[in-house]
């Protein structure tokens, strides 16, 4: 078997960094084409080292030249490539087979859609191209003959779950959520959540931003959008249910009146290894599942009143792109003011739903309508904040 070349759209997130645990598992059958990165040189550049990879690639060009010149002082022949164009070229580059789209939020969408028109393999971590290009995305596989399978945790559970042929039989999807910090606490305390609090999540080690959206069920309703668009599925045929051991990270509901569930440890290398063995299964060093330890498991119904971001998420997919858009805009716009102490806990739904109502009705039908309209919505989102601050 020929050995795959592996393109890493943000290495040095964790997501990149647990594709690189599980690549490491199995030098005979892959390897590292690219890395990129946003800015974090010293990530990348401990990455290129031990992997060494043809290309690495840093947005920012400050850092693409601080990495080169320290690959340079160690002898490293990894060509470093800076810029956002570099992260189309090493997607798409015929030498790359498959594609770890990791990139969080929007900046993932046009690199992830460049190995999808590529014909990749397009592993997909990055849940914003989705939620942001729907149709497009979806069109762009099926044209260029792409393969597309979901790294979510609770996407990957629904996928291992499906009947081979397409939707047959499934009456619905369960997509579970730990409920994140803040499932117990009264609507009275949300408004005094720190960022801090915010970030401490109960069972997953994940970045900042997908931290926050998880406790504000925002990570969901993102997730409840890819879901219709991976699976095909109607908005009111994906249910959310809150299941705090997070050992069942999805289920599928079928017309016989079977459930069938994919149960784990929550360590992203499951995925993440499913989908480079694709349709085999590979080891991930993830321990098994010991089920006399986890003892129970536990369902609640989502509190969509103490986190409104679950129902705008359904709202937006119905409205359609362009609400999705901006709801997704909006959110990046307000976790990053929030981590920043401009705005508080609550709100963050605040702003998503002024901005998202602003948006047009209907779908944008390319590439640029879809970034004009997440342009404008970062821009409304930003006024929005400095509104409040003056009031």
């Amino acid at each position: 078997m020929a050995s795959k070349g592996i393109t890493i759209l943000g290495a040095s997130g964790s997501i990149g960094v647990s594709t690189l645990d599980v690549l490491a598992r199995h030098p005979e059958r892959f390897h590292v084409f690219a890395v990129t990165a946003n800015s974090n040189v010293d990530k990348l550049f401990e990455q290129c080292v031990r992997f060494q990879p043809r290309y690495a690639v840093m947005v920012d060009l400050l850092a693409a030249g601080l990495l080169e010149q320290r690959l340079q002082a160690v002898g490293s022949e990894v060509v470093v490539l800076g810029g956002a164009e570099a992260l189309n070229m090493v997607a798409s580059s015929p030498d790359t087979d498959y594609v770890m789209a990791a990139i969080v939020g929007a900046a993932g969408l046009v690199p992830t859609l460049a190995a999808a028109r590529a014909g990749k393999r397009v592993m997909l971590a990055n849940k914003e191209a989705l939620v942001m290009s729907g149709q497009l995305f979806i069109d762009a596989v099926r044209e260029h003959g792409a393969e597309l399978l979901p790294i979510d945790s609770e996407h990957n559970a629904v996928f291992q779950c499906l009947p081979t042929n397409g939707n047959n039989g499934v009456e619905k999807i369960l997509l579970t959520a730990s409920g994140g910090p803040f499932r117990l606490w009264p609507a009275s305390a949300l408004q005094s959540i720190t960022p801090e609090q915010a970030v401490a999540h109960p069972n997953w080690s994940m970045g900042q931003k997908i931290s926050v959206d998880s406790a504000t069920l925002m990570n969901k309703g993102l997730e409840v959008i890819e879901a219709c668009w991976l699976f095909g599925l109607p908005a009111e045929r994906v249910e959310v249910v809150v299941h705090p051991q997070s050992t069942i990270h999805s289920m599928v509901s079928y017309n016989d009146g079977s459930v069938l569930a994919q149960l784990g440890n929550p360590d992203m290398r499951t995925p993440i290894a499913y989908a480079l063995g694709w349709p085999e299964r590979l080891t991930s060093g993830v321990a098994p599942l010991d089920l006399f330890a986890t003892a129970r498991l536990d369902f609640e119904q989502p509190d969509k009143e103490r986190f409104p971001c679950l129902q705008l998420a359904y709202d937006a997919h119905v409205r359609g792109g362009y609400a999705t858009i901006a709801l997704n805009a909006a959110n990046e716009v307000a976790v990053k003011a929030f981590l920043g102490r401009e705005i508080g806990f609550t709100d963050i739904p605040v702003l998503v739903k002024d901005v998202m109502h602003q948006a047009s009705t209907g779908t944008p039908m390319n590439l640029e309508e879809i970034l004009i309209q997440d342009e404008e919505s970062r821009l409304r989102s930003l006024s929005w904040i400095k509104n409040k601050k003056i009031h």
